[in-house]
């Protein structure tokens, strides 16, 4: 996740006036006011060129967060509260992950090589003599420009130039994106390629636009708790200890105080998938296979799946925390709603195709329900004590491969921590793939710098994540 900034803020402002709203039973009378309440007339210093085109901009983010995907966003005069009415009588929700708001995806230019003030004008040219595309002339003021018609973003002229005046400026998006999968079209807006796109979330992080949006449940989850006739239970991702500055049977309490019938941690279905891969490992290792992989990260196993064929024979066949534990929800409540909560987009994915899951929401939904629901987080729940704390383990970078340790210590690991996906790190994991060779033979690979506890979806950076989550996880164990 990247640092707190503006467009993150206003994100988690128009989640948590949906919530009031919803809370208050006033979501489809209210929800059209938002963009006027956020984007007042006499608004001072806008973000965009107009009030106006701050309010649609507005709009247009509140319907991905209703759940709807904005391809299908042809009526420009159809109302939230129409779409809010649709949100609260639909069965099941959209099985699009993420969205693009075109609106607010205009500012970034398409060609990337910029030429600064810093140009002389020089008579050497060097930047002109070797444009493969002849992209570049002289202005007025005798300095280069570059023509973003022809150019290629090859950035020969960048290192040519003698006085550095030419640099690279990159589409935060595009350039965050470690497939490939997300590209401008002939208007300039951002398109995401679902058949490469892996679903890891860098994109909306990197987006200073707020452009990329998810497709929210939120909707769904507060209509399964607020429901008489159907019991709600959320399982809640290891990643939690990390997320609030309080104790973590405080969050726990917290979540139960919102309505759920129950909160089973993700971490007991952690234990299982230990056990499994370390037996799963131990077994490969006897049959001289070279090195096994995780596969409890969904991004992760997208990216072998679409991208990194040669590597899919090394993933683990075992299960995620997740599946496990929405088993173990299932089968304690075989007719409850079942809510995996965490800072994951990719487990919406997951969620999707698992039978026993039927709605995510993000730590961010979460903080936006203890918000508009005016939750103190001073309810507090015992933890469960049956859970070993190598599984809440899994939510920091390194700690599928220290629970493994800690469960099968005899079994011959040499740990390969592979600490967030990017181009270089795919380049890499395709070579273990082609090779067949790694420098051990446990390979774990998280999506996220720092784990699941710094997912696109989480409260706070990893560095900040980090830190609570040691200073909670210290205080359970030294509880028991």
């Amino acid at each position: 996740m990247a640092y707190v900034d503006n467009t993150m803020i206003i994100r988690r402002d128009l989640l948590a006036r949906m919530a009031e709203l919803f809370n208050d039973g006033k979501l489809v009378e209210g929800l059209d006011r938002i963009p006027l309440e956020m984007a007042p007339r006499r608004k001072v210093n806008s973000d965009r060129c107009c009030i106006f085109k701050e309010r649609v901009i507005i709009k247009e983010k509140l319907i991905p967060l209703l759940g709807f995907d904005l391809k299908e966003y042809t009526d420009e005069l159809k109302t939230l509260a129409s779409y809010a009415e649709e949100a609260l009588e639909r069965k099941n929700p959209i099985n699009k992950i993420l969205t693009v708001v075109d609106e607010a995806c205009t500012s970034c230019v398409k060609n990337s090589y910029i030429v600064t003030n810093l140009c002389k004008g020089c008579v050497a040219h060097p930047c002109m003599m070797n444009c493969p595309k002849e992209s570049i002339s002289w202005n007025a003021n005798g300095q280069a420009q570059i023509d973003p018609k022809t150019c290629i973003n090859c950035g020969i002229c960048m290192n040519v130039c003698p006085y550095h005046s030419i640099i690279f400026m990159p589409v935060p998006c595009e350039n965050a994106c470690p497939v490939d999968a997300i590209s401008k079209d002939e208007y300039g807006i951002e398109q995401i390629d679902e058949d490469k796109c892996i679903d890891c979330g860098k994109c909306i992080t990197a987006c200073p636009f707020g452009s990329i949006m998810e497709n929210s449940q939120i909707v769904d989850v507060m209509k399964s708790i607020k429901s008489e006739n159907e019991e709600t239970i959320a399982i809640v991702a290891p990643a939690i200890i990390g997320q609030f500055k309080t104790k973590t049977e405080n969050v726990i309490g917290s979540v139960k105080q919102l309505g759920f019938t129950d909160v089973i941690e993700v971490a007991k279905g952690a234990n299982v998938t230990t056990e499994n891969e370390a037996d799963e490992l131990l077994e490969r290792l006897e049959a001289k296979a070279p090195f096994m992989t995780t596969s409890c990260c969904p991004a992760y196993v997208s990216a072998v799946e679409k991208h990194i064929p040669d590597l899919k024979k090394y993933v683990s066949h075992t299960k995620s925390p997740m599946y496990y534990a929405a088993e173990i929800a299932r089968a304690k409540y075989p007719n409850a709603k079942i809510v995996f909560i965490g800072p994951c987009i990719a487990k919406r994915r997951e969620g999707m195709n698992d039978p026993n899951v039927d709605y995510v929401m993000t730590f961010e939904e979460l903080s936006a329900l203890f918000n508009g629901w005016k939750v103190e987080m001073e309810s507090s729940i015992q933890l469960d004590k049956s859970i070993f704390n190598h599984g809440r383990a899994y939510a920091a970078t390194g700690g599928v491969a220290q629970s493994v340790l800690e469960v099968k210590p005899y079994v011959n690991i040499k740990p390969v921590i592979v600490n967030g996906l990017d181009k270089k790190k795919i380049k890499m994991l395709k070579a273990f793939g082609k090779n067949g060779k790694t420098s051990g033979n446990f390979v774990e690979v998280m999506a996220c710098e720092g784990g699941c506890i710094a997912g696109p979806s989480s409260n706070y950076d990893a560095k900040t994540g980090s830190k609570l989550y040691e200073k909670n996880l210290s205080e359970i164990i030294s509880a028991e």
